[in-house]
């Protein structure tokens, strides 16, 4: 999707980084890296990463959880602020990405915070809440992986979150394709019913944020 807030003219997203953006040289490097690879869409905001470092700071955090990957810059921006004892699951099908990823939390010194698990991410959060029995026991949750599997991924972490656990879905708005009024592909029409599903579901509070590609927050009730 997009590396920077929707609607932001270059001059703007410059200026707002500018700024805003405080962001480590670790991470820094990595999303500089990552902006060369193939599939560099795919990697979040630095924005969004730091809107999310502040959540997490505010919440007190402590065990978080991650569907989806990549190359790690998400994954780091949220090991950085987390306390020593804080602990990410993070939950990704690619060893090809996430080599990188690994590279960069060595570097950084939070690898021991990231327990990085290679399975397809369906089989590993019916795992965590059936062998595991992890059910409301992480602060939070973000959610940016293959978009057809985005509800069966909410609900496992809706079950995976404690009350007044945070869950952030990227990527809700789908280029703004969401809101066009015939959805012909798949995976957009995916995300609108679940953005439409989660409007109405009274087991959470929701906010949808135009932040980088649309960022839907549901805070577990």
């Amino acid at each position: 999707m997009s590396n920077k807030s929707i609607g932001l003219s270059d001059d703007l997203q410059e200026y707002l980084l500018d700024v805003s953006l405080r962001e480590s040289d670790v991470m820094r490097r990595l999303r500089v890296e990552t902006m060369s690879h193939p599939q560099a869409d795919m990697q979040i905001a630095p924005e969004q990463a730091q809107f999310f470092q502040l959540l997490l700071q505010l919440m007190d955090a402590r065990r978080t959880i991650e569907v989806g990957v990549f190359t790690g810059y998400s994954a780091l921006a949220v090991a950085e602020v987390l306390p020593e004892d804080g602990r990410i699951t993070a939950l990704d099908i690619s060893e090809e990405y996430t080599a990188v990823a690994r590279r960069y939390w060595e570097e950084a010194g939070v690898a021991d915070k990231i327990d990085l698990r290679i399975a397809p991410a369906q089989e590993s959060l019916a795992h965590l809440l059936e062998t595991e029995n992890l059910a409301a026991s992480y602060d939070f949750a973000f959610i940016d992986a293959d978009k057809s599997n985005y509800p069966i991924y909410y609900e496992h972490c809706l079950r995976l979150v404690r009350p007044g656990g945070l869950i952030a879905l990227d990527n809700t708005f789908r280029d703004g394709r969401v809101a066009q009024p015939d959805i012909e592909e798949e995976s957009v029409q995916v995300v609108h019913d679940l953005n439409k599903a989660i409007h109405s579901d009274d087991r959470v509070d929701i906010s949808m944020l135009p932040l980088a590609d649309g960022v839907t927050l549901a805070r577990k009730r």
